[in-house]
């Protein structure tokens, strides 16, 4: 499973020229699922982003995490996150999980989100989506299962 994590000040997501998700200070993430993934991977990287202090405290300092800001979440699935450009210049898809499995899988993040944060705001799974952000800092975090199991 891989997720990227942008800090942002604001974010949103339009599918057919309608806005279906957005949110103010907090992390837009990009959500890439494997075959392989499991419920207990996706609970481990659902409790590092729901406790990642990337926020500035009163010093400059990143301390502060999403509660500590009122930090809203806007969750993106992104099977790309799992392209292979190793051979020739068209990336392959083959690592990324299979649609059916990653849909029930992007379902459960955002369930489980929805228990941990007021806010979780989300696209539409596989559909063909226009993301809006402005991004604080920058501040991007690529964080992946096999680095954190």
């Amino acid at each position: 499973m891989r997720f990227v994590i942008q800090r942002v000040s604001e974010a949103s997501v339009v599918v057919e020229e309608n806005t279906v998700g957005k949110i103010g200070k907090g992390f837009l993430v990009f959500i890439g699922v494997a075959d392989e993934d499991t419920k207990e991977i996706a609970d481990k990287m659902i409790k590092k982003l729901c406790n990642m202090r990337i926020f500035d405290d009163a010093d400059g300092k990143t301390n502060l995490g999403l509660a500590d800001v009122n930090g809203e979440l806007l969750l993106i699935s992104q099977f790309t996150l799992y392209a292979d450009c190793k051979k020739g210049n068209r990336p392959s898809f083959t690592k990324a999980g299979k649609p059916d499995f990653a849909e029930k899988m992007y379902e459960y993040i955002i369930s489980e989100c929805e228990t941990a944060v007021p806010v979780v705001e989300k696209g539409i799974f596989g559909a063909d989506m226009k993301i809006s952000l402005r991004n604080d800092g920058p501040f991007t975090i690529f964080l992946d299962s096999e680095e954190i199991m």
